[in-house]
């Protein structure tokens, strides 16, 4: 479209993977949406490898076959080795589902893709566009936008509601609410570049693992590595430092940011491997002061999604998986708002808590990983916010505190002990060792559907005090139980209840229901 509207019934500021999913839900429910962005696609993202999760989302919107036909490299599963274990583990996508894995992306042209999606789904959608200011009525609610084209052409839209899904610039949360505050177990510094003519993750050559992404911990314990293939040809390998140990590492070695790169490389030698006589192709970018969140994410008519709103760490993937639920969110609170089946505080109040829950969800498995990569404790009780606390974990508390009536304020060692029991979420396990464990102390220990335990229960229970193997597995397989909670779209929107509501998960009856 040519012709800037100057009033939508929703505006949508950015065209990532948060906006265009918003953006498409809220139009395949019949509204008037208008998407500025400020690039012009395709444009480069980080942020490559996706979690299987991401599918039934792509479903709800009819964009699953899109991507798949697309050609994006599969991803069957993952490798993650942390550095206190001579072997990876691994994660199987597809041993129980085929069509239950991932892929690696190029982000420039995912983001398309949903980009152009929306806009065949009837977005009006606008790019090279840059929102300047936003304007508030009396009670504060934003009404309209200023914005400025490539072209410097300017002009004003008015909306009824507003969904921020600008990224990292976030417009609402750095601009006008300033509640926009940084995670200090997290304060970590990024530096990536490609690679072409690498070997392939292939253990034992088991086939249903080829071409894998592989994760692994730094020997030194300052951070990790990624190694990420992607369908052009081409190798994303990152690497993730502590900020203190890189400004240390910087300062030591007095050298340039590629020559950095490649020093940290040779701390982990399972990545070095697999990057074999493989060619470096690009320049190496880099980031920090990344892992942040707000302390709300919803106000009166707007919303907030994606990076706009929180980014916990390049580590499990969790960036696109926590945009289209906050989109998710998003959408289904302000179709509940516009058709009267709430209060608008009541959608407020949903939104936040949604957003809220998965982001700490996933932050504390992340956390858990970083204890066992730096093996040292990291006071974290200053990142967590008590209520998404307990909403993401209300049945996990009684097990980590061994009590259902202790005193229900957060503490420093029940979050420490909660980290402990998520990490095993990465224990150094294979599809293999599950069976053979399965054999050895009964199907029943390791299925999905035994009660949730301790980690000292699990231990206890094993039975078998020389058997790691049968200790990593039940303890993964115990720890997955919560988080797995979050993965499935539809029974996570469905019938999680947040702030006494859950997700009509249907298209043109898309809204909130009262619990």
């Amino acid at each position: 479209m040519t012709q800037v509207p100057t009033s939508s019934k929703i505006l949508v500021i950015g065209g990532g993977p948060g906006g265009s999913y918003a953006a498409t839900v809220l139009a395949r429910e019949g509204f008037d949406v208008t998407l500025f962005e400020r690039d012009v696609f395709p444009r480069y993202h980080i942020g490559e490898s996706l979690l299987p999760s991401c599918r039934p989302f792509l479903k709800f919107i009819g964009a699953e076959e899109l991507v798949k036909n697309h050609g994006f490299a599969e991803k069957p599963g993952a490798a993650v080795k942390l550095n206190q274990y001579k072997r990876e583990g691994y994660t199987d996508f597809i041993s129980l589902d085929p069509d239950g894995g991932a892929w690696n992306v190029v982000r420039s042209e995912f983001d398309e893709l949903l980009l152009r999606h929306a806009a065949r789904c009837g977005v009006s959608i606008f790019e090279g566009i840059k929102v300047n200011k936003i304007n508030f009525d009396d009670t504060n609610t934003p009404v309209s936008a200023e914005w400025e084209g490539k072209d410097n052409e300017k002009g004003t839209v008015t909306f009824e509601y507003l969904v921020d899904a600008s990224g990292r610039h976030g417009v609402m949360s750095t601009q006008y609410l300033f509640n926009r505050r940084f995670n200090k177990a997290l304060r970590n510094v990024a530096c990536w570049g490609y690679w072409k003519g690498t070997s392939k993750y292939n253990p034992s050559n088991f086939t249903n693992r080829e071409n894998a992404p592989y994760f692994e911990a730094l020997t030194d314990e300052t951070g990790w590595c990624w190694f990420i293939p992607l369908h052009n040809g081409t190798v994303s390998v990152g690497v993730v430092l502590t900020e203190e140990s890189s400004k240390l590492k910087k300062r030591a070695q007095n050298v340039t940011l590629e020559e950095h790169y490649l020093h940290q490389l040779k701390l982990v030698p399972g990545a070095l491997g697999l990057i074999g006589k493989g060619e470096l192709v690009s320049d190496i970018k880099s980031a920090s002061d990344y892992s942040y969140s707000a302390t709300n994410y919803a106000g009166p008519r707007y919303r907030l999604v994606g990076d706009a709103a929180a980014f916990i760490d390049p580590f499990f993937s969790s960036g696109v998986h926590l945009a289209f639920t906050g989109a998710l969110s998003a959408a289904s609170s302000i179709a509940a708002s516009i058709k009267q089946q709430c209060s608008e505080a009541e959608a407020i109040a949903f939104h936040h808590a949604k957003v809220g829950t998965s982001y700490t969800r996933f932050l504390l498995v992340v956390l858990g990983t970083y204890k066992q990569i730096k093996a040292q404790e990291s006071p974290v009780l200053s990142d967590i916010d008590e209520d998404n606390f307990d909403r993401a974990f209300s049945f996990l508390r009684p097990i980590i505190q061994g009590s259902a009536d202790v005193d229900p304020k957060l503490t420093e060692r029940e979050l420490q002990d909660t980290m402990d029991f998520c990490k095993n979420v990465f224990a150094p396990t294979s599809p293999q060792m599950h069976a053979e464990v399965a054999k050895r102390v009964g199907h029943e220990l390791i299925s999905p559907d035994a009660p949730l335990m301790s980690v000292a229960s699990v231990m206890e229970l094993a039975g078998i005090q020389n058997d790691d193997d049968a200790k990593h597995v039940l303890l993964e397989v115990n720890a997955r139980k919560p988080i797995h909670s979050m993965y499935n779209c539809d029974t996570n929107f469905k019938t999680e209840v947040m702030s006494g509501f859950c997700v009509r998960m249907e298209r043109g009856q898309l809204g909130l229901i009262r619990a």
